[in-house]
């Protein structure tokens, strides 16, 4: 009796592992999804985003999680990039909500508002300011989920190839400037353009544009435009803390197991510091070489600076009265942005304007 017991005993956990094991693969399938990044490999600190995050979902999945990441152009085009993942084309889209104001402007405010917040701000106001839940009952009309993925930090004014002291001296002015940083600009006299990055060094060369924005000193050293360029600005107010997203067919996202659903976010994080802290550490050297070779660095005058903040603000107040997505977001991120630098006034700017003149005296 006792041998029987044990072999009754024996089968019966035998058959309940046979049961437990499918639910444990069902738990973890096989999953292959395809990202289409806004930027081309050229853009490595930004491309590589993507690139992490598919090494991290993988790596937390065991590889049963694969994301394939293609930089754009190579599905379809950043412009495209919004629409492919609702549509579901593809799956997610790593890319700049910004890119898509001409479906609704509200999604400028997914990326940056010209005089806006800053980059740890708007991480502050994602992460806990309910800025990312707010955006993301706003992509839900478009079938899209949203992580944050990355920031630049405060870019740069962009390239002229004359000085610019006084609000006069923009009228006219053609520069390669997009989104509502170009009809902030539009209303101080500047005729914005949209030109392809790999096309500025020919159209500054020939005189087809006047002036042209990219990103900072590591990407900008890239193209060379100080070559044909040399005034190089700042601060590129229009973009103060620029975040880039990773967005996910809303359908797909919730379609996913917990546990993948974690992995995404996990990495997501990640790609967000990382992103940032590569700009930071890389820019510094960037901006010597473009000195040394002949850049001429100036800061926009108290004049331009006051006339675009003046104008951003009505065209906000604008957009405000006449769509209640943007107000409903727009009154959010102003909001969280009088408390933030009512704090940043304090310690953060007292210390770091220490630190600046202290390195100044050597």
């Amino acid at each position: 009796m006792k041998r029987r017991t044990f072999l009754q005993a024996a089968t019966l956990a035998t058959a309940a592992g046979t049961v437990a094991m499918p639910a444990i693969a069902q738990s973890s399938p096989e999953i292959r999804w395809r990202l289409t990044s806004g930027f081309p490999k050229s853009l490595d600190t930004l491309f590589g985003g993507g690139e992490l995050l598919s090494k991290y979902v993988s790596e937390a999945t065991d590889g049963k999680f694969q994301i394939q990441p293609f930089a754009a152009g190579e599905i379809v085009g950043t412009p495209q990039a919004a629409d492919a993942v609702g549509n579901g084309t593809v799956e997610m889209a790593h890319t700049c909500s910004y890119y898509y104001i001409g479906k609704d402007p509200t999604f400028a405010i997914g990326t940056n508002l010209p005089f806006g917040l800053n980059s740890r701000q708007t991480n502050a106001w994602l992460y806990h300011g309910d800025g990312n839940k707010l955006l993301n009952e706003f992509y839900a009309k478009y079938n899209l989920f949203a992580l944050p993925a990355g920031n630049t930090g405060a870019q740069m004014g962009g390239w002229f190839r004359k000085e610019i002291k006084t609000v006069q001296d923009l009228q006219g002015l053609k520069m390669r400037i997009a989104g509502l940083a170009g009809q902030i600009m539009a209303k101080l006299g500047v005729v914005p353009q949209q030109i392809a990055g790999g096309d500025l060094y020919p159209s500054l060369e020939r005189g087809t544009i006047d002036a042209a924005e990219w990103v900072a000193p590591y990407d900008d050293e890239k193209l060379g435009l100080n070559k044909v360029a040399p005034y190089y600005y700042y601060p590129g107010f229009w973009e103060g803390g620029p975040a880039i997203h990773f967005f996910i067919n809303l359908e797909k996202w919730n379609a996913l197991p917990k546990s993948y659903q974690a992995a995404i976010q996990a990495a997501a994080g990640y790609a967000n510091v990382d992103t940032q802290a590569k700009y930071d550490a890389r820019n510094p050297a960037a901006l010597r070489s473009l000195i040394g070779a002949g850049a001429q660095l100036r800061p926009f005058s108290q004049e331009i600076m006051e006339a675009a903040y003046k104008s951003a603000h009505q065209i906000y107040d604008e957009l405000s009265a006449s769509n209640p997505a943007f107000k409903k977001l727009y009154d959010s991120y102003k909001a969280f942005r009088g408390e933030e630098y009512l704090w940043f006034q304090v310690a953060e700017y007292a210390y770091d304007n220490f630190m600046i003149r202290a390195r100044a005296k050597g």
